[in-house]
């Protein structure tokens, strides 16, 4: 039987550092970075932590967490853990903007796609490419069959990509978006092309947005923090 996609959590969260993280000393930096990433690995099974400045002036981090998702109550307590790890530094720290939602198997494709990511993967691509997606009214009132032609191109698409690989969330009824999706790629040239080629297919007709759009560059999480020590 072909393999199929596991039911996980994945949230991401963009983080800034307030002014009061800066008039800390250099070691009381560290000493917080140390305690909150501490917390944050034992909130999920797989935490990373991605730069985000200067790609973009409102965030400096990414926070990354995944986890399985098969039963009832996995999310509450991470959400739980999640809150408990960052909490008590919310004086350093500014929430931002928090996407996130649940891997499920697609139903435009019978099998677990080669280029689908692996949130659980000790390895990761040098840059990770996050937004929220809707669709249209008018998409989701088509026939299955309808959606199906056009998705088969779009496929066909990410196909003649293979470097680029994506995670595709179902937010559906628990934020405003209905998905997020998520890219990871070595090479944001690539990347763009296949933004570029994917503009100009039919199924393009039927997104009602798909912004604001996070681009973020990956290091180990203490090598990433250390940027900001």
């Amino acid at each position: 039987m072909p393999e199929q996609t596991l039911r996980t959590l994945n949230h991401f969260a963009l983080i800034a550092f307030k002014d009061a993280y800066w008039a800390l000393s250099s070691e009381a930096r560290g000493e917080f970075q140390q305690a909150w990433l501490a917390g944050l690995r034992a909130a999920a099974c797989k935490v990373d932590i991605y730069q985000v400045f200067p790609a973009e002036a409102n965030a400096d981090l990414l926070i990354w967490s995944a986890l399985p998702a098969e039963g009832a109550d996995e999310t509450a307590g991470f959400f739980e853990r999640f809150a408990r790890a960052t909490n008590p530094f919310r004086a350093y720290v500014q929430i931002g903007e928090v996407l996130w939602g649940y891997t499920r198997p697609s139903q435009y494709t019978r099998a677990r796609s080669t280029q689908e990511i692996d949130p659980f993967a000790e390895a990761r691509k040098s840059y990770l490419i996050i937004y929220p997606f809707v669709k249209t009214v008018e998409w989701y009132l088509m026939s299955q069959d309808a959606r199906q032609g056009m998705m088969n191109e779009h496929i066909r698409i990410g196909k003649q990509h293979p470097d680029i690989t994506q995670l595709l969330l179902y937010s559906f009824g628990i934020q405003d978006q209905e998905f997020v999706v998520v890219y990871e790629t070595d090479n944001l040239l690539h990347f763009s092309d296949l933004v570029n080629d994917l503009r100009s297919t039919e199924v393009r007709r039927y997104t009602e947005r798909d912004t604001p759009l996070h681009t973020a560059l990956y290091h180990p999480a203490e090598e990433t923090l250390a940027l900001w020590r």
